[in-house]
């Protein structure tokens, strides 16, 4: 009879609430186990069978309508990029420890405040936001446009992988809500999230599939946010040992997590300088294998 009214409960639950806010839900309270292992395997079933599938014609027009370029604020990886990071699509930077992932991007979130005058979502998972880093990768000196840049950009501190359900939930729910109500706002142009795998790989160990599920339900959201609303999302992960012969490293979260992102970059660092190299591993548009050497700096002109 016990498991026969938490069977109800949990059945009453999925069919009356949003199962993002579930999830946020159940990680706040004790002995909730069960209850978030049952959310797990409905959002994977959920993602199995709901997938956004478009027909050759839906992806024409999805093409032709919202997919402009927003500079990434390196005139290199612009150029390699043919313009930068396109709207609709979720870019995956991957690279070791101090490679540079975060001063790219913020650099990134800069640019895209300034040069294109959007708002930017920040999501910092290791608390490496710094918005005097941030102005300093203005083109302009003047006060005035230096705070009207970092005003563009909202960063939020993430920790668990269920606020970050919680968060882009609710980021789909109010630019729907702005959406119906014409509301005149800035529209949201970048969503950056770094890092995505420190919330992602506390979650993958065992042999369950609570933790994939959890994943693929990420990544589902954050594919969607940026069809549905035309926005460029910049997420970055980091590099694991590849256990094969002649490759030293490859990126971190798997196979499942491979298929997710659009485009997936890898940054690397020469320790000797301040030289680092940006490669495409995969694009869809454009093959595997293109390089760019740029330089990535912070105060004493390093990569991070």
């Amino acid at each position: 009879t016990e498991d026969y009214v938490f069977v109800k409960i949990a059945v009453e639950d999925f069919l009356l609430h949003d199962l993002y806010q579930l999830a946020a839900f159940a990680d706040r309270q004790k002995n909730a186990d069960r209850l978030k292992e049952g959310i797990t395997v409905m959002l994977s079933l959920v993602e199995l069978r709901c997938r956004p599938w478009l027909n050759g014609m839906e992806l024409l027009e999805d093409l032709q309508r919202n997919k402009q370029t927003l500079s990434s604020g390196d005139k290199g990886v612009d150029s390699l990029l043919k313009g930068g990071f396109r709207e609709g699509q979720l870019t995956e930077l991957v690279g070791p420890s101090s490679s540079g992932k975060t001063q790219f991007c913020m650099q990134a979130a800069a640019s895209v405040a300034e040069k294109h005058a959007g708002r930017v979502l920040y999501l910092d998972t290791g608390n490496s936001f710094s918005a005097r880093r941030i102005a300093q990768f203005g083109s302009s000196s003047e006060t005035s446009l230096g705070q009207k840049v970092i005003s563009r950009i909202s960063c939020h501190t993430v920790y668990d992988i269920y606020t970050m359900l919680e968060i882009l939930q609710g980021l789909d729910v109010t630019l729907r809500s702005q959406v119906q109500t014409n509301v005149n706002e800035q529209r949201l142009r970048l969503l950056v999230v770094d890092s995505i795998s420190s919330l992602i790989t506390p979650i993958l160990g065992g042999s369950g599939s609570q933790g994939r599920a959890l994943m693929v339900a990420v990544g589902y959201m954050l594919k969607k946010l940026a069809h549905e609303h035309s926005i460029a999302i910049l997420v970055t992960n980091h590099t694991v040992g590849a256990g094969g012969e002649g490759v030293k490293t490859k990126p971190a979260l798997g196979e499942t997590w491979k298929s997710i992102p659009h485009v997936r970059l890898m940054l690397s660092r020469d320790h000797k300088n301040s030289n680092c190299t940006i490669s495409i591993l995969k694009h869809t548009s454009m093959p595997s294998g293109q390089t760019v050497r740029t330089t990535i700096r912070k105060d004493n002109q390093q990569c991070v």
